[in-house]
């Protein structure tokens, strides 16, 4: 067993969350082609094995619950590098997951990686967010909507939302500044459909840095103004 993977069953099984030898080979896999391809395309500043296995693996791990990812229509908004979406593909593989990024490149990695792991059911889509949540196709097609490291609360509720089915649920995997994010977007989401369920705040063994997840449950259709234009939600937050 090498390093990364000594390290991630260590801290998964230190947090909750059991992986099998399969998995543990999968995400060894996936570990090594994300610092191989990091050295041409920026990916992740974190490529040591004990920074990748518990800040990116753990920690997308952390969001997962049955109720709410098992057997779902997923998709995972500014995937990246594939955080959190790709680890809880991983980790219960009946998700039906779609990896939405606005970075062909990033894309084309984890095409690589999805091939090389073996899994089904997962699917790529080339767009900004924006876009995405005006596409007939996409437009509340979704249970579960995640996001990591995109954009503050209140931008990332207009980015989300309107791919969620009304039912259905935003989950954000956010950090320290969660309680003045959720402050600034008390307007934002109630006006996309939205309800705030829980802010639970989630410990990474080992480290002590105040990260939550955040669930808002779609309670109403998005109104059609929203998302507003490619560029706009950043630029001027609800």
């Amino acid at each position: 067993m090498n390093e990364f993977t000594a390290l991630l069953k260590a801290k998964s099984e230190e947090a909750g969350r059991l992986l099998t030898d399969t998995q543990l080979a999968q995400f060894s896999c996936y570990y090594e082609m994300l610092v191989e391809t990091n050295k041409a395309l920026n990916l992740t500043a974190l490529t040591a094995p004990a920074d990748v296995a518990l800040k990116h693996m753990v920690d997308s791990l952390l969001a997962y619950t049955p109720e709410m990812f098992h057997g779902k229509q997923m998709i995972d908004v500014g995937t990246g590098a594939g955080f959190p979406g790709l680890p809880l593909k991983i980790y219960d593989p009946s998700i039906r997951l779609v990896l939405l990024d606005s970075l062909e490149k990033r894309l084309n990695f984890l095409r690589q990686v999805v091939s090389a792991l073996g899994l089904s059911d997962v699917t790529f889509i080339h767009a900004r967010a924006e876009d995405a949540g005006r596409d007939k196709a996409l437009r509340g097609k979704f249970d579960v909507a995640t996001a990591r490291a995109v954009a503050n609360l209140s931008v990332l509720a207009e980015y989300c939302l309107p791919l969620v089915r009304t039912g259905g649920y935003m989950v954000a995997l956010k950090g320290s500044k969660y309680v003045e994010e959720l402050e600034h977007a008390r307007r934002a989401i109630p006006l996309l459909g939205g309800e705030l369920v829980a802010a639970t705040r989630v410990v990474l063994p080992g480290l002590a840095d105040g990260r939550a997840i955040v669930c808002i449950r779609k309670k109403r259709p998005t109104p059609a103004a929203y998302p507003r234009k490619a560029g706009t939600p950043a630029k001027k937050p609800l």
